[in-house]
């Protein structure tokens, strides 16, 4: 059975979402790190960071989101969530997924940092508008680059549009102005059932 360490609407979303996507068998395990659960020798075993997501699947442990859901989608997607390797499609996927996670969230994560995860002596509050900034100009750009399909690559739902819903999502709790394009498609695509319904399993709504 594969497990899934994380807090619900956290970067484990994106890997629970992936879970239900590929209509897998899976257990969640909730992380609550005020109780001090990040700090458990069993789950450090599983990631020495004692950050969330981490996945053990077969006996192996995975961290870091955006290497989970895209080794589960290679391992069990059969054709799903991923282009063939080698085309251009699969080019620009990897482009997708490098700019969300190095780009796009990036700065997201800055205001996060400074705003709740830092320890208080090292939160900086003159960090919150830069990192607006910075989030306003990668957004702006994506804006651009988002295609009229329904989809980041046309017809074919991917990693790539995962990790950009969710990101997305988290911009919008973090009260960030979203273009109208990509508020659109943030809208369409977390309306997606597995993304529902991998939400829901995390936040302990279903079993």
């Amino acid at each position: 059975m594969i497990k899934l360490y994380g807090i619900p609407r956290s970067r484990s979303l994106r890997v629970s979402w992936t879970l239900e996507e590929l209509g897998l068998d899976w257990q969640y395990q909730h992380i609550n790190f005020a109780n001090g659960d990040g700090r458990d020798p069993a789950f450090l075993a599983v990631n020495p960071c004692g950050k969330v997501p981490a996945l053990v699947d077969e006996g192996y442990a995975i961290t870091e989101s955006a290497a989970i859901v895209l080794y589960l989608a290679e391992k069990y997607g059969a054709g799903k969530l991923l282009p063939r390797g080698g085309t251009h499609d699969s080019a620009l996927h990897h482009k997708w997924v490098s700019y969300i996670i190095s780009e796009l969230e990036q700065p997201l994560w800055s205001m996060g940092k400074h705003k709740f995860a830092l320890p208080e002596e090292q939160r900086l509050a003159a960090m919150l508008p830069i990192a607006k900034w910075e989030f306003d100009k990668a957004a702006a750009i994506a804006e651009k680059w988002l295609p009229d399909s329904e989809f980041l690559l046309g017809e074919q739902f991917t990693v790539a549009d995962i990790l950009l819903g969710h990101t997305l999502l988290w911009a919008t709790r973090f009260e960030q102005e979203i273009p109208p394009r990509l508020a659109a498609y943030r809208d369409r695509i977390t309306a997606r059932p597995a993304m529902i319904k991998g939400l829901a399993k995390e936040e302990g709504k279903l079993e």
